[in-house]
């Protein structure tokens, strides 16, 4: 039976974000918003253990550990991530294989900067393995009308049928998923998402229909619209 490992790819300091302190470290209802990413899968019973790959000066100092607190109890000790996410990934691919995964193991990779994910789409997402052998992903249809730009003019409207917005987690086994990222490095189309890398090895992943508030913390707004989207949450339980 084939076991299930989430990768929480925290390489990055998300410049975009702003701030001198990285986003995943940044307080969000009180706690970092890596710490409220972490808790999502340390609840899910089905998962084995939850591998964190972080930026090299923040595992070398223990910051980490600092800011999360010792209450988060970590199976696997984090591992140093690399210059790209893809990097981190496979990194931690590789982590978790030396700590005894099997390579037909289910591996969850989800964005360190999404606290906002569902126990009911994360359940929704595992439920779905059994009958996905090329992976699966949470996702969203677009509902929004698309417009093609250039030189910030816009050139004409695209067809959003069968258009999806992409979000993770991401569902793969370990050893195809890390055949894919090393095949995939000097790719001339960026690799964005595992998904993508998958899909250049010809795997066509199945997509389960997620939340949109499941949204990524990117620019500095997104924190109070998180906050919010929590809040919101306490407020009906």
């Amino acid at each position: 039976m084939e076991r299930i490992w989430v990768i929480i790819p925290a390489g990055g300091r998300g410049q975009r974000f702003g701030g001198t302190q990285a986003k995943q470290y940044v307080l969000l209802r009180g706690q970092p918003v890596l710490a409220h990413t972490l808790n999502i899968f340390l609840h899910e019973k089905r998962i084995s253990g939850v591998q964190l790959v972080l930026p090299g000066e923040d595992l070398e100092s223990g910051a980490w550990r600092d800011l999360l607190g010792d209450d988060l109890a970590l199976p696997l000790a984090p591992v140093r991530g690399g210059k790209q996410r893809a990097d981190s990934v496979r990194l931690g691919l590789e982590a978790l294989r030396k700590a005894g995964a099997a390579d037909t193991d289910w591996v969850l990779v989800h964005d360190a900067a999404r606290p906002c994910l569902r126990a009911e789409d994360l359940g929704n997402l595992l439920d779905s393995l059994r009958e996905s052998p090329q992976g699966a992903l949470l996702g969203i249809p677009v509902a929004d009308t698309l417009k093609r730009e250039k030189d910030g003019l816009s050139l004409g409207t695209v067809d959003r049928e069968g258009l999806w917005r992409a979000l993770t987690p991401q569902a793969f086994p370990l050893a195809a998923l890390l055949a894919a990222l090393q095949s995939a490095q000097g790719a001339a189309m960026p690799i964005t998402d595992e998904a993508s890398a998958m899909e250049l090895q010809g795997w066509r992943p199945r997509l389960i229909q997620g939340h949109g508030d499941n949204i990524k913390i990117t620019l500095g707004d997104d924190l109070a619209l998180a906050a919010a989207i929590l809040a919101a949450r306490d407020e009906e339980k």
